[in-house]
């Protein structure tokens, strides 16, 4: 059993909630969201506002704070080979109330179809708010280049996220 090791990012100002499954193990290693140097998180999301892709992991905060997104996890332990999402078992998932309590959050996206079948099993009926799934951004998700990404990422920028 692994227990999710990275803090939700959020503040009071956040209107957006992107979820992911489970960190992988470069994300865990590197001890913040999206850490493997293939997924395109950072690369979409950067894309989706018109900025330079965040390098560090004090960049990626304040990227995601001044553009009013907060990122956590469905998952909150689970039994996972690796980062093989296709491994995971025994889940237990986090509380979003810690976020929802306290951030306006307008709406809840989830980063690739494994992440919606957890929150959809988990979390959907318990807050009673569903969750658009977007593509994912994980490499093995070779099917959608960056562009088209970027493209189906936009909606996540709504007229309240900008200044």
């Amino acid at each position: 059993m692994i227990i999710h090791p990275i803090a939700p990012l959020y503040d009071e100002n956040s209107k957006i909630l992107i979820l992911g499954s489970f960190p992988s193990v470069k994300s865990r290693e590197a001890g913040f969201f999206y850490g493997h140097p293939q997924n395109r998180f950072w690369k979409v999301v950067a894309g989706v506002f018109g900025e330079n892709t965040p390098q560090t992991i004090e960049e990626k905060k304040a990227f995601l704070l001044k553009n009013h997104v907060a990122v956590w996890d469905v998952i909150r332990s689970c039994d996972i080979e690796g980062s093989s999402d296709s491994s995971i078992k025994n889940v237990v998932a986090n509380d979003l109330n810690v976020i929802l309590n306290v951030a306006d959050i307008k709406e809840i996206f989830v980063n690739g179809k494994t992440a919606s079948k957890f929150y959809q099993k988990y979390t959907e009926k318990k807050l009673g708010r569903p969750a658009k799934c977007l593509p994912s951004t994980s490499p093995a998700n070779a099917v959608w280049n960056t562009e088209r990404l970027v493209e189906e990422w936009k909606c996540i920028r709504r007229s309240y996220l900008t200044d």
